[in-house]
């Protein structure tokens, strides 16, 4: 028969949010191991907070929303906090219950700039990183490296010259018409006043200069894990230099190898990373000069492994781009860009190893 079309709500509930979420849902292997990461850093959380007054949203759950945030490419705070409200699926992930009240969106990003800092998102990354290694899911011998364009939250209507001799303020609205054709602008002369830590820079001669970072990944290569991130100003030389920096940061065995495309085949960095005690399987890039790699290295059957599995770390630029919302940065300043690409390459390293152990697959009740 026909069911009726009742309309009158309900007033009480009496089926849990833990009874919502199906048993064999992704999020909840991945669930238990982020409760397991944030309960080993309760001594980190401390000290950012005052033993007075009122109590504010409590560090674990800031991470688990920050978390969804990620994972669902949820693009600002506020909308966040409208699916927290109604989507029981983010209330249950971050331990909200089903009739706790939503933060306001303005207090969440005034709680989540004061914990989303390098040190912290640092933290939060090696702690993962750690989870990895004692899944023996890391190797410490081959590695790769890469940087990728993050795009700055300005536009170029705000990257004016430093001396302020630019066009006068037109009348017009916070988003007056500007003319710069045939303004010669550079780093060195102009500077964003929406962000200046961002620096004008194209990828290549076919691409348009935008204002953004470089965000650098070490990848290991046996199962494409993300071991470093470094995020620097957006410069010709970072990726060489970053590259160099994660690689002394990094755990590794002596002879270790590390693969790199051709914008790091230079004799500085190529003599560098062998001071380090590394062998740098680099492309060669032979169109205008000598390439510093020669035959005693490409020579031998680890150098083809090497440039076969360098290109899987584009994968993960691309998660953080296109689900993890990096492709244009919501922060301005470079610590914060830095603490956002920590978090995200945790959040990436999180889905990868949940696939890779089977979280992901969790047997149904």
């Amino acid at each position: 028969m026909r069911g009726a079309d009742l309309r009158q709500d309900q007033l009480f509930s009496y089926v849990s949010s833990e009874n919502r979420i199906p048993r064999n849902h992704p999020l909840r292997g991945l669930r238990v191991v982020v409760n397991a990461i944030l309960d080993t850093m309760s001594d980190q959380f401390e000290p950012l907070y005052s033993d007075t007054g009122r109590p504010s949203i409590p560090p674990e759950q800031l991470l688990r929303a920050l978390l969804l945030q990620i994972l669902y490419t949820v693009r600002s705070e506020r909308l966040l906090m409208e699916q927290m409200d109604y989507n029981l699926l983010f209330r249950w992930f971050v331990g909200l219950t089903m009739d706790q009240d939503v933060w306001d969106a303005s207090t969440f990003s005034a709680n989540r700039d004061r914990l989303l800092n390098q040190d912290m998102a640092r933290e939060f990354f090696g702690q993962v990183l750690a989870l990895a290694q004692w899944q023996g899911l890391t190797s410490d011998e081959h590695f790769s490296v890469d940087g990728t364009l993050i795009q700055a939250w300005a536009s170029h209507k705000s990257f004016k010259p430093k001396d302020g001799s630019g066009e006068p303020p037109t009348p017009g609205g916070r988003n007056a018409e500007v003319d710069f054709k045939g303004e010669k602008r550079s780093n060195q002369t102009h500077a964003s006043s929406t962000d200046p830590d961002a620096r004008l820079y194209r990828k290549s001669d076919a691409a348009p200069a935008v204002l953004g970072y470089l965000a650098h990944g070490l990848m290991e290569n046996r199962n494409g894990l993300i071991v470093d991130v470094e995020t620097t100003p957006a410069t010709g030389t970072a990726e060489r230099e970053a590259a160099l920096t994660m690689l002394l940061r990094s755990r590794r065995k002596a002879g270790a190898t590390i693969g790199a495309d051709k914008g790091y085949d230079t004799r500085d960095f190529v003599a560098r990373t062998r001071a380090a005690g590394v062998t740098p399987h680099v492309a060669q890039n032979t169109s205008n000069r000598r390439s510093a790699v020669d035959a005693r290295t490409t020579r031998h059957a680890g150098y083809a492994v090497s440039m076969r599995k360098r290109k899987q770390i584009e994968e993960a630029f691309g998660w953080i781009k296109t689900v993890g919302g990096m492709r244009k940065t919501r922060f301005t300043g470079q610590a914060r860009v830095a603490a956002q690409s920590l978090l995200t390459f945790a959040a990436y390293n999180l889905v990868r190893m949940s696939n890779l152990l089977g979280w992901c697959r969790a047997a149904p009740a």
